[in-house]
This record gives structure tokens, sequence and C-alpha cells, in this order.
């Protein structure tokens, strides 16, 4: 596991290196952080840093790296020391380069509508007003779930996707292997269950 706050540095170091700085805001930090913690429970059934994150008014949030930037407000974060990303693992800096790529180039207020609009937050929240405060924690199996769903999303995203389905389906078509389905299987199988 990592620290909250090393995750967020990554984050901000990589607004800086693609210069977008201006951009990175403690809300964009949240969200980035919260889209982290559920794709690393999606991939590797476990959390990627032990904070909590809690189910706010204006989405997700991560309450120690929310109270560590909290001084900037909505204005940008300052550069941290780059010495401080050493300490990342090269797994846990792989997971934080793919959730970058992917989710780096949304505005704040765009993640932040994407939050509302996912269960896990909405679950949270538990039909509380859209002005509310709360600080009910996001369940980690709910992150998770949603970890998966995004996974999903992020591979038929990818440009390969459907060379790569059609040719796995095109094997699988031309396959002459004795597990192969026959016309007519599914079928008899559907009608024995209903017997």
């Amino acid at each position: 596991m990592i620290d909250s706050l090393n995750a967020a540095r990554y984050f901000i170091v990589r607004a800086y290196e693609d210069g977008i700085e201006a951009e990175m805001t403690n809300m964009k930090v949240q969200k980035l952080l919260y889209y982290a913690q559920s794709l690393h429970l999606a991939l590797y059934d476990e959390p990627l840093f032990d904070e909590v994150i809690q189910a706010w008014r204006y989405g997700p949030v991560c309450p120690p790296a929310y109270r560590f930037y909290s001084e900037f407000e909505a204005n940008q974060l300052p550069i941290p020391s780059k010495d401080i990303l050493l300490q990342i693992p090269d797994q846990k800096r792989e997971l934080l380069e793919e959730i970058w790529e992917y989710f780096g180039g949304y505005h704040a207020y765009r993640l932040s509508d994407m939050t509302h609009l996912e269960f896990p937050w909405k679950k949270a929240r538990k039909g509380l007003p859209s002005d509310a405060s709360s600080t009910e924690p996001i369940l980690l199996e709910d992150m998770r779930a949603l970890g998966h769903q995004k996974l999903d999303v992020i591979e038929r995203e990818n440009p390969a996707y459907e060379s790569v389905m059609s040719e796995v389906l095109t094997d699988a078509q031309t396959s002459q292997s004795s597990t192969r389905i026959c016309k007519g299987e599914v079928r008899d199988w559907l009608n024995s269950l209903l017997d």
C-alpha cells in the first residue's frame, strides 16, 4: 500500500508535466484518488491506500488528502518534490499512470459529475439532498465493483479492442475443439433446466 498523499502528489506532478497544472485543484485530486482506489481494488482485490473515502456533497473525498490541500480551496495546487515519488513502488506507479492517462484530462467538475452518476457515491449518501453534508464512507466492495465497470469501459475504448475481439471470435468459430458447442445444444440444455 501507499499513502494517499503520495498518490495525490503523483497526479499533481503529472499535471505539471502535461502542462495542465492550472486545472489541478483539490477537487480533481479527490476524484483521481477515488478512481485510483476503485481500479486498484478491481485489479488486485486490495486497497491502494488505507485512508477511507467518504461521500461528500461534491463527490468522493479522501479526508486526509483533502485537509492537506484545503488551504488552496479551488486554486491550483503547488508542485511537490519529485523525490517523494520515488517512495511509490513501480507497480503502483504504473497503475497511477494508467489512471492519469484515462482520467487526468478531465476537468474537476466533469469528474465530479461522473462520480455523482455512479452507484458507490449515491449508495453511501442514501438519498440525501444534493446540498447535504455527509461523512459516510464509500464501501470498498462498491468501489471494487465500480472499478470492474471502469476496466470494462477502458478496455472497450482501446483502439485495438475491435480487432482483437474480431480475431478471438474468428478463432472460436473456426476452432475444431471437442468442447465446441454444437447447434441445438444450448436449446437442449435450457429445456433440461425447465423440466
